[in-house]
């Protein structure tokens, strides 16, 4: 009913995909030698693949082509792109099958028998569009097991929604007009004016996107369900290695799963291992969307994260947060940080800009044009209220650092209530009907 209320004729991709994955696990698990198992694992991989190839990057390829041919001066005019609609969450619930498949292959796991669980876990409702991608070790495990009510999960549920609803409505939201507004006039706005649009673009689409993710994780503890962390305030990491362990966790480490370890991972000499980080970048960067600019900002990521393996630092802030034993961070966290925060934000240019010529001009602006100019708010708002809305944010998320399950986390009983009427009111106060309310992620 939830997915087919967008447009029912795509119920058939998303049951074609879990009776291909349910009946593939069951092939795998039955056959006794490695041959066979393996011939049936990719014909999960070419199904899956094949059908988020066809619906989201079909276009893509014919009008690459079309380009190449026409810069060695033939003019080819096709009829092959088509007008295809792009199902929602397809390149999310397409991984989340597969994923199942490769545990079985991996034995990880045994397959289930409970046709309707297995498709239970598909189709959960509440990451379905947006992840967190699950798997089945965790998500499957807990339908297939009876859950009774928990109060305790239950309020802890209400919370995180409330603290992606204020994510999304009076971080995302709200920035979104500054966003819009400067990369569609870039051209005409100075350097300060670009590196500002960026900056907010960075915080609007971690609001969004870490929003969403709590949304749903919250609605699940309301069913007795825990789904994965998919974000550990990545905005405090220390180095890009760091960032990816905080960013989009379910995608990072289905990649790291999936992809970079069955290439060998770490365990070939330096120069695979960097072929492999490369590999996964790109491919996590095409993942995201049929437009070049997403290949470029997983290029950027790879040239940015393989130095940091090259010296060995890729794993020493896996189990810490800034400011592990302090209040107050010190000054060389201070500098990691926003060296970071400044080399994954400059990232986005490529994450957002609508072509290749829009980010590369993007880019050009700031590095050409040093003029500096008050921006103006394109609805006529006070910027100052943004920059105080956007400092109190991070100061708050750096107070909660240590559990990202836990945001409105004080043994206050008066404080708690307080902050949950400003995050109410918050919302209220900045709720505009004007404002394209869909979540960014929903695209991909």
């Amino acid at each position: 009913m939830f997915y087919g209320w967008w447009d029912w004729r795509f119920l058939s991709l998303i049951f074609l995909s879990t009776c291909v994955d349910y009946f593939v696990a069951q092939k795998i698990d039955s056959i006794e030698y490695q041959k066979s198992k393996k011939t049936w694992l990719w014909v999960s991989v070419i199904f899956n693949v094949g059908l988020l190839g066809f619906f989201k990057y079909f276009n893509f390829f014919v009008d690459s082509w079309i380009d190449m041919f026409s810069v060695l001066g033939y003019d080819i005019k096709s009829t092959w792109t088509l007008r295809i609609i792009l199902p929602v969450g397809i390149s999310f619930y397409t991984f989340q099958t597969m994923s199942y498949s490769f545990d079985v292959y991996y034995k990880k796991l045994k397959p289930t028998t409970d046709f309707l669980s297995f498709a239970a876990f598909v189709s959960f409702f509440p990451q379905l569009v947006a992840g967190p991608i699950e798997r089945a070790s965790n998500l499957l495990t807990q339908i297939l097991k009876k859950r009774t009510f928990s109060y305790d999960q239950t309020v802890s549920g209400l919370k995180l929604i409330l603290w992606g609803l204020f994510k999304k409505v009076v971080i995302a939201d709200s920035l979104a007009p500054i966003v819009d507004d400067i990369f569609a006039n870039y051209s005409t706005y100075p350097a300060s004016t670009l590196i500002l649009g960026v900056t907010m673009f960075s915080f609007q689409v971690y609001g969004d996107f870490s929003g969403y993710s709590d949304i749903a994780i919250g609605t699940s503890k309301l069913f007795g369900i825990e789904l994965m962390s998919n974000f550990k305030f990545p905005n405090f990491s220390r180095n890009v290695a760091e960032y990816w362990q905080r960013w989009h966790v379910s995608l990072s480490t289905w990649f790291r799963h999936y992809v970079y370890i069955p290439l060998g991972g770490s365990r070939v000499s330096k120069l695979k291992s960097v072929r492999n980080i490369a590999i996964v970048f790109l491919v996590s960067g095409f993942w995201h969307g049929a437009n070049w600019t997403f290949i470029f900002w997983g290029g950027f990521h790879a040239l940015a994260f393989i130095p940091v393996f090259l010296m060995g630092r890729n794993a020493i802030y896996k189990d810490s947060v800034v400011a592990e034993n302090s209040i107050l961070p010190s000054l060389t966290e201070v500098g990691q940080v926003l060296l970071t925060f400044a080399i994954v934000t400059f990232s986005r240019i490529f994450f957002r800009s609508e072509s290749i010529t829009g980010a590369f001009g993007f880019i050009n602006k700031i590095f050409n044009d040093f003029s500096y100019g008050a921006y103006q708010h394109p609805m006529g708002y006070r910027m100052i209220d943004y920059y105080i809305l956007i400092g109190l944010f991070v100061v708050y998320e750096y107070v909660i650092r240590k559990d990202e399950r836990s945001p409105f986390k004080f043994k206050s009983k008066v404080l708690r209530f307080i902050f949950y009427t400003l995050a109410i009111l918050a919302m209220m106060l900045f709720y505009d009907n004007g404002v394209n309310r869909s979540f960014i992620y929903f695209q991909f």
